[in-house]
């Protein structure tokens, strides 16, 4: 199936990988250091696990409000 292809792939790994860590230092910057902690556990199953970074990521759009920036206003 193309869409399991997709997701295993080293190179999606990868960056869904790195997108994760990415929110983790946000987190950690914003003073969220138990949501910090657990991005980087999600990181280390991501590794494995592609979609459970996939789903992290919408659970933290949804906590911050689904605002992809900083200072952006949700509609």
């Amino acid at each position: 199936m193309p869409l399991t292809k997709l997701l295993g792939s080293k190179a999606t790994r990868t960056v869904t990988v790195v997108t994760v860590l990415a929110e983790a230092k946000r987190a950690f910057a914003h003073g969220k250091r138990t949501r910090g902690l657990a991005l980087l556990a999600v990181a280390v199953l991501t590794w494995k696990w592609t979609v459970v970074g996939l789903a992290a990521q919408g659970v933290v759009k949804l906590l911050r409000g689904g605002t992809s920036r900083p200072g952006a206003s949700p509609t």
